[in-house]
């Protein structure tokens, strides 16, 4: 069966500065358990605690810079820039810009 997602639904994010998430597919919004599909706007200065996540993420910069901290790595993701991050590896990721950033998380 087809499923019609009319809008997305807005979920409180972690960090040190409120952070706009439009859920369209997930576990809130369509209870959709395998994949998450969502459109994030953090501002300038935001930061979010480091994490380790259960499955890739997949992440597509709209506008603006994102950056991805790793164990190893520091990588400002431009828009227009994609970036994958595999399971089990620990990020952060953070908008140091002053334009904040808009990108699709996956």
């Amino acid at each position: 069966m087809v499923i019609h997602i009319t809008s997305p639904i807005v979920i409180q994010a972690a960090g040190n500065k409120p952070k706009h998430i439009e859920e369209f597919i997930g576990r809130v919004n369509s209870q959709t358990e395998s994949v998450s599909i969502a459109r994030m706007k953090s501002p300038a200065g935001w930061v979010e605690p480091g994490q380790t996540p259960e499955f890739d993420e997949y992440t597509v910069v709209l506008s603006g810079k994102l950056r991805v901290t790793t164990r190893t790595d520091v990588i400002d993701v431009k828009a227009g820039e994609a970036i994958i991050v595999p399971q089990g590896e620990w990020v952060q990721y953070s908008t140091p810009g002053k334009e904040g950033a808009e990108y699709i998380a996956v």
